[in-house]
């Protein structure tokens, strides 16, 4: 009998809680941003390599794509500062 109690009570609480918690209006998410943070002009080299993406197999021959890949290569293996200061204490 005091198990059947106990188990009563403890639905009744669980379902007061549930009731409660759908009645309460919580706050206003926040406003979605449109684009990253910082970005506020589009950068060439990225659309010229879309569009190198675009051409698929003809990419390779395109002479504009070579470049884009050639300055992207460039980009992304330059060393950064750190780097080139190990590099001249050896």
């Amino acid at each position: 009998m005091l198990v059947r109690l106990g188990a009563v009570v403890f639905v009744a609480l669980a379902i007061t809680a549930s009731v409660i918690e759908m009645t309460r209006k919580g706050k206003e998410p926040a406003p979605h941003l449109a684009g990253p943070p910082g970005r506020a002009e589009p950068d060439p080299l990225g659309q010229e390599l879309h569009r190198c993406a675009r051409l698929g197999e003809a990419g390779g021959r395109d002479p504009g794509c070579l470049a884009a890949w050639a300055q992207n290569r460039a980009r992304f293996l330059a060393p950064t500062s750190g780097t080139s200061s190990s590099q001249e204490a050896r």
